[in-house]
């Protein structure tokens, strides 16, 4: 899941173009270029904030699926769906999820 999130978070999205940056298989891991892009920035390639996945997660928690029974005489209930947000639905696209509650 935090692979295929990584575009979204501070994670390292492309660990193979920092391999050529280690002087040595013992010295410790580089980031790759654009990882380090995203930290000083904390952009993303497409422009919107990064996130650790701690926020990510809590920013996914405020969907929701609230169910309405309206009072009226011969009432119906029917559930409200709450639209995602571009940072949501992107989550959603790169998790292969078609979000419908």
């Amino acid at each position: 899941m935090r692979q295929a999130l990584a575009p979204l978070l501070f994670d390292d999205e492309d660990p193979a173009a920092a391999e050529p940056l280690r002087s040595s298989v013992v010295a410790p891991a580089q980031r790759s270029p654009s990882a380090q892009r995203k930290a000083l920035t904390k952009l993303t390639a497409d422009g919107t904030p990064v996130h650790s996945f701690q926020t990510l997660i809590s920013d996914l928690a405020t969907l929701a699926r609230n169910r309405i029974l309206p009072n009226t005489r011969d009432p119906v209930a029917f559930d409200l769906v709450t639209t995602p947000t571009p940072l949501q639905q992107r989550a959603f696209d790169l998790l292969g999820v078609n979000y419908r509650m």
